[in-house]
């Protein structure tokens, strides 16, 4: 029986407010999901992703605030997150990063506050889930010359990106994105990334895989995901999820 590990959820999402608790037992129960990692994006996301944590066994929390919100972020963003993280199901902190494609924060201060996430990050010991769209360049420029670990979440980057980040010891993580037809690069990505080096997740509710793109997404297209995962590596769906779920423990300590 394939067991399956979302390593990037956003549960507390509004698209999920009518039937969240039914779908999550639902998951755990009939999905094969062992384990999810919900992912904050502002203070009060993070707190409500500790709140599901609380709720659900399987539930684990990400807290941190997404490079949108960049702008809001002060001195005090970073105590409160630094009381946040002493929660036992915190496992890492985002996500944060750069995100060049909306610029809903000013770039400059994206690139501040990114740097200051991985420098909590590595006070406190844990790893980081990045966010880079349209921006790999800075992203890089400030992630090499740390020393942290973690995972650059819905990879989108080139081959030769996704080679500089392993190289480094990041993982990289792959989203339904990888079923789109024009994902012609990310295929390429897949294909040669270590066994021991890629994770799965659903970044529900959005990115829904082929064949139901444009839906709500859901931890239940996860099987989606290793499929084509499993038809671009030459290998098999149960191996992809058993590899990818073990690939996830290890990064969160789970």
């Amino acid at each position: 029986m394939l067991k399956y590990f979302d390593s990037h959820a956003h549960y507390i999402d509004e698209r999920f407010l009518e039937d969240r608790d039914e779908l999550l037992l639902s998951l755990n129960k009939e999905g094969n999901l062992d384990y999810i990692m919900n992912v904050g994006y502002d203070l009060e996301s993070s707190r409500q992703v500790i709140e599901l944590s609380d709720k659900y066994d399987f539930c684990y929390s990400v807290i941190g605030v997404h490079p949108h919100d960049a702008d809001d972020v002060n001195n005090e963003t970073y105590d409160v997150l630094r009381k946040l993280s002493t929660h036992r199901k915190v496992m890492a902190i985002g996500e944060t990063g750069l995100d060049y494609h909306y610029d809903n924060s000013d770039r400059e201060k994206q690139k501040t506050e990114f740097a200051n996430h991985l420098e909590l990050a590595k006070e406190l010991k844990l790893p980081v889930v990045i966010h880079s769209r349209d921006a790999t360049k800075d992203t890089l420029d400030i992630v090499l010359p740390r020393e942290n670990t973690g995972v650059f979440h819905c990879f989108a980057g080139s081959v030769e990106t996704a080679k500089t980040v392993l190289n480094k010891g990041y993982y990289v993580s792959f989203s339904g994105t990888v079923t789109y037809k024009n994902a012609t690069n990310l295929k390429e990505v897949a294909k040669f990334v270590p066994s021991d080096m890629f994770l799965i997740e659903t970044d529900c509710p959005y990115l829904a895989p082929v064949p139901v793109r444009g839906e709500r997404n859901t931890s239940f297209n996860l099987k989606y995901i290793v499929e084509e995962l499993a038809c671009l590596r030459g290998d098999t769906p149960e191996n992809i999820a058993r590899l990818s779920l073990e690939n996830a423990k290890r990064l969160f300590g789970v």
